[in-house]
């Protein structure tokens, strides 16, 4: 029954053949496919067709896909798959820091892209179930993004810089919060410690490491049922950290 449903589908890609191949697979899935070539061309077909999901590169002419995920996630929150070809693990780190569900290196298996799209879809068409049965609009879905992050009773409020746990307030140091925030929008992502300094502390940061691991043994204290047996930030033994939310 699910493929009764036609899905929205834009892809931006600056590569003829490449999006043509997109369009054509995507197509075959049972979707209805727009495309663009630019990053001006990718607003205007997004604010036109208003796509449940969005195949995007970021290398494109005009305004790159960076700056375009930027500019949608201030205007509705459709899933973003981002494509690009460098791996670099910075790149990575950027394209998820403004608003990308998904990110794909290429050259890439076909096959794990429609899949990856396909798990985009799903989760919106989970997310409007339930808010169908709450009573709310579906297109509330295309509401702005909130200003807050909420993980059970853990709640980070982004505009107000304020935590908290169980209804409770949590006092966090500025650099605390700051860090709290960076492994939450990156939940389920395994985050070197090198790159946590970077984006945390600065590229110009004379510190070692070492500051992470001190910092997140603070915030494990205040936002952990069990300090030392940490289940909302965990350690990945020699690399760095992963939140689990």
């Amino acid at each position: 029954m699910e493929a009764a449903v036609k899905s929205k589908v834009l892809v931006v890609e600056d590569e003829p053949v490449l999006l043509e191949t997109l369009e054509y697979n995507l197509a075959r899935q049972g979707h209805t496919v727009y495309t663009a070539s630019d990053g001006l061309q990718a607003l205007q077909v997004a604010r036109a067709q208003r796509p449940d999901a969005i195949v995007l590169d970021i290398m494109l002419p005009g305004i790159d896909g960076i700056e375009v995920c930027r500019i949608l996630r201030r205007e509705m929150n459709v899933p973003i798959l981002m494509l690009t070809a460098r791996a670099e693990e910075v790149d990575k780190i950027v394209g998820l820091e403004v608003g990308a569900d998904d990110y794909m290196t290429k050259p890439f298996s076909m096959r794990e892209l429609l899949a990856r799209v396909k798990a985009l879809l799903r989760r919106v068409r989970l997310i409007r179930e339930d808010i169908a049965a709450e009573g709310v609009e579906a297109r509330a879905v295309e509401s702005p993004p909130t200003e807050a992050l909420s993980f059970g009773e853990l709640t980070i409020d982004l505009s107000r810089r304020e935590v908290t746990r169980e209804g409770h307030p949590v006092h966090l140091k500025p650099k605390e919060f700051d860090l709290l925030v960076f492994l939450a929008r990156h939940r389920g992502i395994v985050l070197s410690r090198d790159l946590i300094l970077e984006r945390v502390w600065g590229w110009d940061y004379d510190g070692g490491t070492r500051t992470v691991d001190v910092h997140v043994r603070w915030l494990r204290e205040k936002i952990e049922a069990d300090p030392a047996h940490p289940e909302r930030i965990v350690t990945v033994r020699g690399i760095g950290y992963r939140f689990e939310g």
